[in-house]
């Protein structure tokens, strides 16, 4: 194995698996693994490329500011390559980006500036055009502008096209080859280099539903209306400078559910850790296998690493949350009890056991008042404030039994009661205890029913 002198060299060339536990129809289906790239994501690529041809026409040099806006992980690959070459960087993103994303830059060292996803592109707080705003506010600062930049096509044309036919050369070549579109760097790359390389492949494209893409490659028609979408990274609500759809005859619009299912489908059946584009891809992929009537060659990106939608995707109570998975209905307040005491999902706290152990589960689990158990019988509950104020002035006091600081007085909700008997116990600034007789089944917090309340208009 040869040893290296900077990540920067592991980006690229990145590994192609057969699928062979996913239903592809007549077709075989290959994974190409751009989550194996150092920062995780295909966006290393573009991030080394656009910064390495800037510092070739002397538009930037070490020490300069960098500034860009990105739905993550482009902004990774920058970082990755800023940091190695010893520039600043500033990035504005989407504020529904995966904290994981934001966690991720952050510790590389760049500014990262937070703005709203429910806005369209000439919006001042578009991410885009702020990030353009920002630019040319901070002096000497260099716009990457991925959206309007030719050298990130060029990534792909010169570097990820060719990889991959050399690579499906292998198996007797490509036949389709199936990707999503954000700053459409990727596709119009590929695009360009199969012109040349490999005519007969098949671009296909996976858009999210609330894009206007599909639309657009599909009836020819450009929308001035676009929706919004949970997946990150791919959809647009416009055409980007640098896009070149005229080889892409067919699209496939996904929805956040079907993309966040393919995703972890994806890990269940083939062990491969994919992010919600990925998911989104593979959802259009398997389609389009499965209306295949012949065997075909045809691949698909693992765009990036499930592992920074940890929070999100994977999470069976955010999935739960956003109505992405289903649950059983009982027709009462169980219903919207986010975790159930019977199926082991609440988390609780003994009397006996230490404060400082009820302050560890609830910053663990990111929860605010914990139930105290004896065994089966709830004998209280102790929220953030119980224990504040047991310890302030005497941190010691944290060594002390949770029976301490608990309040023994509950605000307990018959399961069969209404949703409305819910509104008084949370007007008293309380959560809903909900009990069935002496069992106790759950608690109910004021971002449980808004949860229940959405998921009914969805």
């Amino acid at each position: 194995m040869a040893i290296h002198d900077s990540i920067l060299e592991l980006v690229g060339d990145t590994p192609i698996i057969r699928a062979r536990r996913l239903d592809t129809g007549p077709c075989t289906l290959y994974l190409k693994l751009e989550s194996q790239n150092p920062g995780g994501s295909i966006k290393d690529r573009i991030g080394m490329a656009m910064i390495e041809a800037a510092e070739k026409r002397g538009d930037i040099k070490p020490g300069d500011t960098l500034v860009e806006g990105t739905a993550g992980n482009t902004g990774i690959g920058l970082a990755l390559a800023a940091q190695q070459k010893g520039y600043m960087l500033i990035l504005v993103v989407p504020d529904k980006m995966s904290r994981e994303k934001i966690f991720n830059l952050k510790a590389m060292g760049a500014q990262v500036v937070l703005t709203r996803s429910d806005v369209a592109k000439g919006h001042p707080d578009y991410y885009q055009d702020l990030a353009a705003r920002i630019a040319a506010e901070t002096p000497g600062a260099y716009f990457i502008n991925q959206f309007g930049n030719p050298d990130n096509p060029a990534a792909h044309e010169f570097g990820t096209g060719p990889e991959i036919l050399r690579q499906m050369a292998e198996v007797g070549g490509l036949d389709a080859i199936v990707f999503g579109c954000g700053s459409s760097g990727t596709m119009t790359g590929l695009s360009r280099c199969f012109a040349a390389q490999s005519p007969h492949t098949e671009l296909v494209l996976a858009d999210p539903v609330g894009s206007i893409l599909e639309e657009y490659i599909n009836r020819g028609t450009l929308s001035d209306k676009s929706g919004s979408w949970l997946v990150e990274g791919i959809g647009e609500d416009f055409l980007p400078p640098i896009s070149d759809f005229t080889r892409v005859k067919k699209a496939y619009a996904v929805s956040d559910k079907d993309s966040f299912l393919a995703a972890r489908e994806l890990l269940e059946k083939e062990g491969v850790l994919g992010g919600s584009s990925s998911g989104t891809l593979l959802a259009a992929a398997l389609r389009y296998c499965r209306e295949q009537t012949t065997p075909k060659n045809v691949l698909v990106f693992v765009c990036d690493t499930g592992n920074k939608y940890l929070s999100k995707m994977y999470n069976d109570y955010w999935m739960l949350d956003n109505g992405f998975l289903a649950r059983e209905q009982h027709g009462d307040l169980r219903d919207l009890i986010l975790r159930p005491f019977a199926q082991r999902d609440t988390v609780v706290v003994g009397p006996n056991d230490l404060l400082v152990t009820a302050w560890q589960r609830m910053k663990l689990y990111d929860v605010s008042q914990l139930p105290v158990m004896d065994g089966e019988r709830l004998v209280g509950i102790v929220d953030e404030s119980d224990v504040l104020l047991h310890v302030y002035g005497d941190e010691a006091r944290f060594r002390d039994p949770v029976a301490t600081a608990m309040v023994r007085k509950l605000d307990q909700v018959d399961v069969r009661a209404s949703i409305e008997s819910l509104l008084p116990v949370f007007d008293r600034g309380h959560v809903a205890i909900v009990m069935d007789g002496e069992r106790f089944l759950g608690l109910i917090t004021r971002i449980d029913l808004l949860n229940y309340l959405r998921r009914r208009v969805q």
